[in-house]
């Protein structure tokens, strides 16, 4: 799968701009401020129909315009595929597919599979285990709409019993029946979820820590598990046994909405116990595991975004990370830096064809 194109109206700081892309990397270089991480977020917008960096779709269109429009043209498998999406303010967003538009968003998830390296991702490390949770559900996402279907169902069970918890404690009533009804559907869907979550893992772990290793020289020992009560009770009986808990603090206090993943280096975490560049190197391993569960489960190379990678790196781990991508086991990158000459001699370093955009 190859973006040959790319056209942006009224996008972000963008009035309007079009690209042709090299089929394997294209290098984004300037000062800060000019576009270059907008430019790779339009890219993830058109497979996503979201921004990575801010989802309130108002803010991403031109402060000097009422609309946005992304307009973007792939080859995918000896086919063109032209992915459109536009916005207006006060109106629902629009992804068309060779002209028609998806019913819902969903849909489109998966189709342009892609990956993204961002120094926003230190999110992972710093962040509570809702950001984890989505890393999660958003890689196994983009192979598994079933999967996808069943997060958003949950997601809106949940909400309806956190809704009665609430009218439970405002009415100051209990209908057991009810609630039960809630439980029996949570239990359904998060069970299911659970377990391609555990699967998933089961097969992820091992890559990421053969991409650390790899990245650090084998200098380091990371781990990755998974943290659910799952593992212990099913959530029927977790449900019920916290009835009384969730009706005193109005919300579901168990369920796979509660899990999280521990990171840890050397056997500590590493958000208290990590270098900055042996976070960046954690990070960069666990999308580089990303990429390649994607590129198993979809039978396709995803795109790959890399967002101002070699910062915080020493030469060392970038030469180490540019091995890694210099073969055929990835497809076509985009690179943003703020440092042209630092780029172009480490592409050049690549057997790869490349460009070169100066903004």
């Amino acid at each position: 799968m190859i973006l040959k194109s790319l056209s942006l109206l009224n996008y972000k700081n963008f009035d309007a701009i079009n690209f042709e892309f090299d089929d394997k990397i294209n290098c984004f270089v300037g000062h800060n401020g000019v576009g270059k991480t907008n430019i790779l977020d339009a890219i993830y917008h058109l497979s996503f129909g979201k921004s990575y960096f801010n989802p309130i779709t108002s803010q991403n269109i031109n402060h000097n315009a009422d609309f946005f429009v992304i307009d973007g043209f792939y080859t995918k498998e000896e086919r063109e595929e032209k992915v459109v999406v536009s916005a207006k303010r006060g109106q629902k967003k629009v992804i068309k597919r060779n002209g028609k538009a998806y019913d819902t968003f969903s849909e489109h998830i998966g189709f342009l599979p892609l990956v993204i390296i961002s120094p926003a991702d230190r999110d992972l490390i710093t962040e509570g285990s809702d950001t984890r949770r989505k890393f999660i559900d958003g890689v196994i996402s983009q192979s598994d709409p079933l999967y996808l279907n069943s997060l958003l169902k949950y997601s809106k069970i949940l909400s309806q019993r956190n809704s009665l918890l609430k009218y439970f404690a405002v009415n100051s009533t209990f209908d057991p029946t009810t609630l039960e009804i809630y439980n029996q559907q949570l239990h359904e869907h998060g069970s299911s979820i659970y377990k391609k979550r555990t699967a998933f893992l089961d097969t992820f772990i091992p890559i990421f820590i053969k991409r650390y290793l790899a990245i650090s020289s084998g200098q380091e020992k990371v781990s990755l598990s998974y943290q659910s009560r799952l593992s212990e009770y099913d959530l029927l009986s977790l449900l019920e046994q916290n009835i009384s808990k969730d009706r005193a603090l109005q919300y579901t206090s168990s369920g796979i909405h509660k899990d999280d993943l521990s990171l840890e280096i050397e056997g500590f975490p590493i958000k208290k116990f990590g270098s900055q560049g042996q976070q960046k190197s954690f990070l960069i391993a666990l999308k580089l595991a990303q990429f390649d569960c994607i590129k198993q489960y979809s039978k396709t190379n995803p795109i790959l975004l890399l967002d101002d990678i070699f910062d915080k790196l020493d030469e060392k781990r970038v030469e180490h990370i540019i091995k890694l991508v210099d073969d055929q086991n990835f497809g076509q990158l985009f690179i943003s830096d703020t440092h042209a000459d630092r780029t172009e001699n480490v592409i050049k370093k690549i057997s790869q064809s490349y460009k070169i955009i100066r903004l």
